[in-house]
């Protein structure tokens, strides 16, 4: 059944455009300037129609197996659905989980006792054909993990991982080069200061020992499968050299403007955090994402731990910064799209997959009034 939305702000790639687009389960069949005379046709009543979101990079799924600190949901599928449906109101239609491989250095040592139990709710979900948009799996390693590769090799063929990060959260590196910010985030999610000492001691020994050698491995582990290679925090121009240096395409979250400026220059495109243009600043000592995005130094937007930061980032970067709007919506749609080699969406285009999102402005504040994946209505 065909869908008619007429009276619509269509978010194209350079310009917005009043008119109507029809699609259905077999993909956009027509995006027309003006209205549409058809009686079928529904009335949007100005409200913004775009892509559907692509969502590279989120944690969210996390809350849901583990709601509360130490409080294990013992159903991964239904956590998993929950995860589903709160990316599909946020405007999100293709979402690589970010599910995390190895012990990062925080309070968050619960993944690996879930890790497992993701992968295959995940799995599941898909296999059954239960959720509400397409998922995949973006698999951070954490390389500083003594364990990573035992943790990995049995995923290393699996067809839903299709994004590999290379994380290295050694404490004085990266992200936590300053060790005060990270005292503060560790302390104020659970750590003594005593256990904070001793996981700075462990961590920087660990660091040291396995993220040269899990690096190495994690690249020749994927690259043979052609698996898009991000790098994580990338805060010096050494760090983005590296990665390109092992065919890293994506520099995930650069820390100052030095590395994102370098990412640039090498080819690599630089993928930032919306929570941290929401809130106009990082909550670890990093650069500033609106920053990049008015040096023309940011190509997409990630919604980390905050789903509907996305569509929050677009509208604040168009009014406060400078960015047009079909640039910034870029940010969330096609360009994000394109840097994963997903050619069959993020185009408000005919012959495209019909994922879109219609949503109003309330000032900085989106409100999502419906959502189609592949045609048919997820939100």
């Amino acid at each position: 059944m065909q869908t008619i939305l007429t009276n619509a702000r269509l978010i194209l790639e350079t310009e917005v455009i009043t008119g109507s687009i029809v699609f259905d389960e077999t993909g956009i069949l027509a995006v027309d300037q003006g209205p549409s005379g058809l009686p079928a046709a529904i009335d949007v009543g100005g409200d913004y129609v775009a892509p559907g979101l692509v969502e590279m990079h989120t944690d969210n799924m996390e809350k849901h197996f583990m709601p509360r600190p130490k409080v294990f949901w013992p159903n991964g599928l239904a956590a998993a659905l929950v995860h589903d449906a709160q990316m599909a109101a946020a405007g999100v239609t293709t979402v690589y989980d970010a599910i995390c491989a190895g012990t990062p250095f925080s309070a968050k040592d619960y993944r690996k006792d879930i890790f497992a139990d993701v992968m295959n709710a995940l799995a599941q979900g898909r296999r059954d054909d239960v959720f509400r948009i397409d998922h995949r799996i973006h698999m951070r390693c954490e390389l500083t993990s003594p364990d990573l590769l035992k943790d990995i090799e049995p995923y290393q063929d699996d067809a839903l991982v299709q994004l590999v990060s290379l994380m290295d959260h050694t404490p004085g590196q990266r992200q936590w080069r300053n060790i005060e910010h990270l005292r503060t985030y560790a302390v104020g999610n659970g750590k003594s200061e005593a256990e904070f000492e001793a996981d700075v001691a462990m961590r920087q020994l660990e660091g040291a020992a396995n993220v040269p050698r899990n690096w190495e491995a994690v690249v020749a582990m994927f690259s043979a499968r052609g698996i898009p290679i991000a790098t994580h925090d990338d805060t010096t121009l050494d760090h983005v050299e590296a990665g390109v240096a092992s065919g890293a395409v994506i520099s995930e979250f650069p820390t100052t403007i030095e590395a994102a400026q370098a990412a640039k220059q090498r080819g690599l495109a630089t993928i930032a955090g919306a929570p941290n243009v929401v809130r106009g600043g990082s909550h670890s000592g990093g650069v500033s994402v609106s920053e990049l995005a008015e040096k023309g130094l940011l190509d997409g937007l990630s919604s980390d731990y905050v789903p509907a930061s996305l569509l929050q980032a677009v509208l604040k970067l168009h009014a406060e910064h400078g960015v047009a709007l079909p640039e910034a919506m870029g940010m969330v749609t096609w360009k994000v799209a394109d840097i994963l080699g997903l050619r069959d969406r993020g185009h408000l285009k005919p012959g495209l997959r019909a994922d879109l999102v219609r949503f109003k402005a309330l000032g900085p504040t989106p409100v999502v009034n419906g959502v189609w994946s592949q045609g048919e209505r997820a939100f």
